[in-house]
C-alpha cells in the first residue's frame, strides 16, 4: 500500500490518506457536527493511548454519540493505521462524526454515527526556529464561544474564532494568539492549552478551554518538580505580567513564548523553567506506564 502521506480508516477498511474522502451530506462536514482526538507516536510507541481513548469516549457521550468498536478495538484500528505506514514518528486523528441524515428531516438521532481515523508523520505546529526562539504571541480581541454555548472539554471543530484570531496575530508580526472570555480571563490558543509562570508558581486557565492530555502532563510534570501549579481563571494581564509563558499541545509537545502583546518576556529568551518541563516531557515518552509499543 502507498502510505506516502498516511494510511486512514473508514467504514471499515484501510487505504492510502490520499484516498479517503467523506460524504458531503455527513453532517460533521455539513454542521461541524463531529468530534475527534489527536494522539502521536514517538519512537515507534503511542503515547497515553488509553487516556486519548478514554477522553474520546466522553467527547462522544458529551454529543450523544456513540460507536459500535470497544476501547481496544478502537486502539487497534488506531496503531494498525501507524503500522500500516511505517512511521516510528507519527501523528494520529480519531473522529466520530454524526454521520448522514435521511433526506427530508434534520433529526441527528436518525444519523448512523462514523468512525474516521488517520495516521500522518509527526506534526509540529510550530517550525524550527519558533521552539528554539519562541513563539510570538498576541491577545485576541476575538473571543473564545463562551462555554455556556459549547462545552469545550468536548474536543471539537468549532474552530473559526481560533481561526480568524490567526489573522489577527498574522496582522501584528505574531505567530500565536490567546483568546480571551467576555469576563476578561483567557481560555486558549488555535489548538494548545497555555501556562504561565509568575514568582515559581504555574498556572493555567479552568473554563472555557479544552483539557488536553499535554496539558495534564504538565501538571504531573509540576507536581514531580514540586512546583505549585493552579487549574482557575487566569486575567489577561497576567499574561502581560508573567515571568514566563508556554503552550502545550499533542502537536509538539511544549513551546515557548518569548514575546508577548509587542515586548519580550523576561530576556527574551525561553525561560528555565519552561526549558525543564520540556525536557522532563520528552522523558516522559520513555515511560513503559504512558506508552504503548507497536509492533511494526
Amino acid at each position: 500500500m502507498a502510505a506516502a502521506q498516511g494510511v486512514a480508516y473508514m467504514d471499515g477498511r484501510y487505504m492510502p490518506l490520499a484516498e479517503a474522502t467523506i460524504p458531503i451530506l455527513d453532517r460533521g462536514f455539513m454542521r461541524s457536527d463531529i468530534t475527534y482526538d489527536a494522539l502521536h507516536v514517538w519512537k515507534g510507541r503511542v503515547f497515553r493511548l488509553a487516556d486519548h481513548i478514554t477522553r474520546f469516549r466522553a467527547s462522544m457521550a458529551g454529543l450523544r454519540m456513540s460507536l459500535p468498536q470497544t476501547d481496544a478495538e478502537l486502539g487497534e484500528i488506531l496503531i494498525e493505521c501507524v503500522r500500516r505506514t511505517g512511521y516510528r514518528d507519527a501523528f494520529i486523528m480519531v473522529m466520530c462524526s454524526r454521520g448522514v441524515q435521511p433526506p427530508g428531516t434534520r433529526d441527528p438521532r436518525l444519523c448512523r454515527n462514523r468512525l474516521y481515523a488517520y495516521a500522518q508523520p509527526f506534526l509540529y505546529i510550530a517550525n524550527e526556529e519558533q521552539r528554539r526562539e519562541g513563539l510570538r504571541m498576541i491577545l485576541s480581541k476575538t473571543q473564545r464561544i463562551p462555554p455556556e454555548a459549547l462545552d469545550q472539554r468536548i474536543k471539537n471543530f468549532h474552530w473559526l474564532d481560533l481561526t480568524m484570531s490567526l489573522f489577527e496575530a498574522y496582522d501584528r508580526d505574531a505567530t500565536a494568539t490567546i483568546l480571551p472570555l467576555a469576563d476578561g480571563t483567557v481560555t486558549e490558543g488555535p489548538g494548545f492549552n497555555v501556562f504561565i509562570l509568575k514568582n515559581g508558581v504555574l498556572a493555567t486557565p479552568d473554563r472555557g478551554m479544552f483539557e488536553g492530555i499535554t496539558r495534564r502532563t504538565v501538571t504531573e510534570i509540576a507536581a514531580d518538580l514540586q512546583i505549585r501549579c493552579e487549574l482557575r481563571p487566569v486575567r489577561a494581564e497576567e499574561l502581560t505580567e508573567a515571568d514566563e509563558i508556554f503552550t502545550a499541545t499533542t502537536a509538539g509537545g511544549i513551546t515557548p513564548v518569548t514575546w508577548y502583546e509587542g515586548k519580550p518576556l523576561g530576556d527574551g529568551r525561553p525561560g528555565p523553567v519552561t526549558q525543564r518541563i520540556l525536557d522532563l516531557y520528552w522523558k516522559r515518552h520513555e515511560d513503559d506506564a504512558l506508552n504503548t509499543a507497536i509492533e511494526y
